[in-house]
């Protein structure tokens, strides 16, 4: 019965997370691309959008933890996990569609952009706190969990993957849908909210979870206190949160707005080329996420990490090469492209390492502490993410601010504005936009593409130096204090 269960749970626990990815695409990396092609913005109101999303992570920093106790002291016949993707999923969903769907100026935008982003930060952690936390009820020992985590994060990829594709293309240059990006992204953001509700129910109505905690007493209160203790009396729960939040700023930069931008400056505003750019870009990922087991019983994680160092920092520097030197040509596209795959291929081995280093601290937490506290640990992996996409938009806000892209970005605004009222046509848009991309200037584009390649480099090798220096959960650690836990289980019997 154990394998069956496994067997289903390989399938329906994964295909959930695809609408989620796909919600999770559109709103962290093209919100503030929405923004900057659909609304013109003085500088103070996009430096005041930048800070709304920076606190707005900042509360995450109680919110998820928070969120994770909640859920460790929810009891129900569904489960403590269920619940919450169910409630959770269906909030994302009408918040994520008035993000894209109200019309406002100014700062009423501003202020209605307040407050969908804090909405969305509250109802985003509901079910990715409880997706996310249920893997060590879905199996307790190592390789179950390496092969849930890959599946899960390989659909994750597909999902992220298949917005990464259609966003663009559908919202920018040709094919796009009602002949304005407001139009566009308002029908697309339907869409997905549509999706990601259907996908989550395999998992809420498929999946079949290990429900013997249910049997143990609930915590008394969400005490932050106790969130607190959990957390800073874990050392290396500390380290590699410090780790996967570096990790997490590199791998996320480009897709984060800079790369999109630097596509539309340097080749032209055609969303089908940063379809291309993206897609390719985690190509050769989708192999990683479906091997990953294989691999890791082959090669110990620090080896691995090593190895896919110098594999991104090698095309980090053919990428800015290429960015830098070469002349605007197809050439010039596949050569950034084909490098930007590779950096990826090396981020996301880093992602996978980091997930699974995170889930192993629940172990050593029950083996120094006496507790597992799933919940509250499987917390900070989503609060990191989400604190490092909005590094990541601020270091985005302060790129555009020093290399003037606003300039550029607020007359494009202005004829997708046009467009959308109906007082040009959008033949007439595009060639507008053609003739304001040819005023972008080398230093504008070179110095996106050097944000691109020198932060990214330098954060992966400092994840990499610190996680061999301060991470001592390897494989053999990690096998040796789970068999302790079971010789300690079988002398309390």
């Amino acid at each position: 019965m154990e394998d069956k269960n496994k067997k289903r749970n390989l399938w329906f626990f994964p295909l959930g997370t695809v609408g989620r990815d796909m919600l999770y695409q559109l709103f962290t990396n093209y919100i503030l691309l929405f923004v900057l092609f659909t609304h013109q913005l003085t500088a103070a109101q996009l430096m005041a959008i930048t800070i709304i999303m920076v606190a707005s992570r900042v509360f995450d920093a109680l919110n998820d933890p928070i969120m994770g106790n909640i859920i460790e002291c929810t009891r129900t016949r569904w489960g403590k996990y269920k619940p919450w993707l169910l409630v959770g999923i269906l909030t994302t969903s009408v918040v994520v569609y008035m993000a894209f769907s109200v019309r406002l100026e100014g700062w009423a935008f501003v202020v209605f952009f307040a407050l969908m982003y804090f909405l969305y930060s509250i109802t985003y952690t509901m079910h990715d706190i409880s997706y996310w936390g249920m893997i060590p009820s879905l199996g307790s020992d190592g390789e179950s969990r390496d092969q849930f985590t890959s599946r899960a994060t390989l659909f994750a990829g597909v999902g992220s993957t298949i917005a990464g594709i259609l966003i663009p293309m559908f919202t920018t240059g040709t094919m796009t849908i009602g002949g304005s990006a407001q139009k566009a992204y308002s029908r697309v953001a339907l869409l997905f909210c549509i999706l990601a509700p259907l996908f989550l129910a395999f998992t809420i109505f498929g999946a079949k979870e290990d429900r013997s905690y249910l049997n143990a007493p609930a915590p008394k209160s969400v005490s932050f206190r106790r969130i607190i203790s959990v957390i800073f009396k874990n050392d290396q729960l500390v380290w590699v949160s410090i780790i996967f939040l570096l990790q997490q700023i590199g791998l996320n930069l480009i897709l984060g707005g800079l790369g999109s931008t630097y596509i539309y400056f340097a080749f032209g505003y055609e969303g089908g080329l940063y379809s291309t750019f993206s897609t390719i870009g985690v190509l050769a990922t989708a192999f990683l996420m479906v091997f990953y087991p294989a691999i890791s019983r082959k090669i110990k994680r620090k080896t691995l990490m090593k190895y896919m160092l110098y594999l991104s920092l090698s095309f980090y520097v053919v990428m800015m090469a290429a960015g830098i030197f070469m002349g605007r040509s197809n050439l010039k596209f596949w050569v950034v492209t084909i490098s930007y795959m590779f950096t990826n291929l090396g981020q996301y081995a880093y992602y996978l390492v980091m997930m699974i280093s995170i889930i192993n601290t629940v172990e050593y937490n029950e083996y120094k502490n006496g507790e597992r506290d799933e919940a509250i640990i499987a917390s900070l992996r989503p609060f990191l993410t989400k604190l490092s996409s909005a590094l990541v938009v601020l270091l985005t806000s302060v790129t555009y601010l020093i290399f003037g892209v606003t300039n550029i970005t607020n007359q494009i605004s202005a004829l997708e504005r046009d467009t959308s009222l109906a007082l040009i046509s959008e033949a007439e848009k595009l060639s507008s936009i053609h003739e304001v991309l040819s005023g972008v200037s080398g230093v504008q584009s070179v110095g996106l593409m050097l944000v691109m390649g020198i932060v990214p480099a330098l954060l992966m090798a400092t994840s990499y130096y610190l996680y061999r220096k301060h991470y001592i959960l390897d494989e053999d650690e990690y096998r040796r204090i789970v068999g302790e836990l079971e010789k300690r289980k079988g002398e309390a019997r």
